[in-house]
């Protein structure tokens, strides 16, 4: 079984002033407060997550 790609995600930007969809989005991803970061599995739900807030985040792969 292949192993399944992940994707580190870090929230460098605040979602005060936001649209709350945006907020909604850094919720989904398991983000809250700036400098938090999470590992993903790097799926095109999660991808899609991101593109919408993708000026708020750092995104890097891990393998």
């Amino acid at each position: 079984m292949a192993a399944k790609k992940k994707i580190r995600v870090t929230q460098i930007g605040s979602y005060i002033g936001r649209p709350e969809r945006q907020h909604e989005n850094l919720k989904g991803l398991g983000l809250n407060k700036r400098h938090r970061t999470r590992e993903l599995e790097d799926t095109p739900s999660v991808r899609g997550m991101i593109d919408r807030v993708k000026h708020l985040l750092i995104v890097e792969e891990i393998g």
